[in-house]
């Protein structure tokens, strides 16, 4: 089964076994903290406990049918608590035997009004924290299953993190826009807002220990988000070619783990001081020969030509014609893995060793739509639209 995933290092993650089963695409996996277990949602109005067999082969131990789409999915190993949100805005709560073979319904909190993205437990405060495509994210007491809060968004709410110590919340848009919420009793409080990415944001991940933000996109792009020590600072990778659908910080070995929908899996070295991509600067002509872009009628009229198209170097930033831009190269400092744009001038100043890749790509062989690690064990479980679950082992580096 190895032969599945192709590597181009060896250090990629090897494929140990493939769980089928679900008839309908799984929305949400987690592992079973030191358990050989892996818990699952799914489409097909099911949730499944699978426990690893003396074969090696996972089988389910438990097998529920919910009331409608299991949409997202949060399991708490110290209190055994199960949480599905559903297609119907709904979000159930179960608890699990210590023998992963039985399960009991709990309550259901009516979260939302319509299908829930993801759903977090805090027992500190001991709430469930959840978004939803109704554009809300609420907040809701586990002991009385009544509201505690709720706060409204202007597009869809599509992924969400917590920090537990803050009681900062961090959630994702359809529109590209990551709001960090204060979560306090009965009301919250907008912290910020940040804004890089230029499609929905489908996946992020918080690590509380360094303070970063990881967000991946529509757009095809991650961003590093550094909440802690240098305000404001962010960093762009940009390595896959399709949706970004899974991140996974390592924080022992500074590796960023990221999955899209074309089954690229992407391991980042972040164990490097990396270059800050500079903001694109706007002009009505190029910043280089000074030749007007198409929307300058003046300067056309006045030199006889033709607008030309604008464009931007990658590296500086600056608006720049197709002729003054014609090269293109990798910067993987600056995040860039593969050939971008970049001005002519500053392709002269990139020398080969600075194209040496700072990342490693892998082959999932199937169209990742969720991925999460048991970053202890090394261990990642990637879902796809091929309804499988592949397990895989991540190879730590040193």
């Amino acid at each position: 089964m190895a032969a599945e995933i192709h590597s181009r290092s060896p250090r990629g993650p090897v494929l140990l076994t493939k769980i089928p089963g679900h008839r309908e695409q799984v929305t949400s996996a987690c592992f079973i903290p030191r358990e050989d277990g892996v818990i699952t949602a799914s489409d097909d109005r099911t949730l499944r406990v699978w426990l690893k067999r003396d074969s090696g082969q996972y089988w389910p131990s438990i097998y529920h049918t919910m009331s409608s789409a299991c949409s997202a999915l949060r399991y708490h190993h110290e209190s055994r608590k199960i949480f599905v949100g559903q297609d119907s805005g709904a979000v159930v709560e179960f608890v699990i035997s210590d023998d992963f073979n039985k399960m009991n319904f709990i309550k259901t909190y009516p979260a939302h009004q319509n299908r829930v993205t993801e759903v977090v437990y805090s027992p500190g405060p001991e709430w469930v924290i959840s978004t939803g495509q109704d554009k809300f994210i609420t907040w809701m007491c586990t002991q009385s299953g009544s509201l505690v809060g709720r706060y409204a968004f202007s597009a869809w709410a599509s992924c969400l993190q917590y920090d537990e110590e803050t009681r900062y919340a961090f959630v994702g848009d359809f529109s590209g826009l990551i709001t960090l919420l204060k979560l306090e009793k009965d009301s919250c409080s907008v912290i910020s807002t940040l804004k890089g990415h230029e499609g929905s944001i489908s996946c992020i991940f918080w690590d509380p220990v360094q303070r970063f933000l990881f967000s991946g996109s529509a757009d095809h792009s991650i961003i590093l988000w550094d909440i802690g020590g240098r305000q404001g600072r962010t960093l762009i990778l940009q390595g896959h070619h399709d949706k970004v659908q899974g991140l996974c910080y390592l924080q022992l070995t500074r590796q960023l783990v990221s999955c899209s929908v074309d089954g690229g899996i992407c391991v980042w070295n972040m164990d490097i001081d990396r270059e800050e991509a500079p903001q694109w600067l706007e002009s009505d002509s190029c910043q280089k020969c000074a030749q007007p872009f198409f929307w300058n009628l003046k300067q056309m009229w006045d030199a006889k030509t033709l607008g030309l198209r604008q464009h931007h170097c990658r590296k500086c930033g600056q608006a720049v014609c197709g002729k003054c831009s014609s090269k293109r190269s990798s910067y993987p400092i600056m995040g860039f893995e593969f050939q971008v744009r970049v001005c002519d001038s500053c392709y002269e100043t990139i020398k080969d060793e600075d194209r040496t890749p700072l990342a490693t790509f892998h082959e999932g062989k199937h169209n990742i739509c969720y991925m999460t690690m048991d970053v202890s064990r090394g261990l990642m479980v990637t879902c796809g639209k091929d309804r499988l679950l592949k397990v895989l082992k991540k190879k730590i580096r040193c």
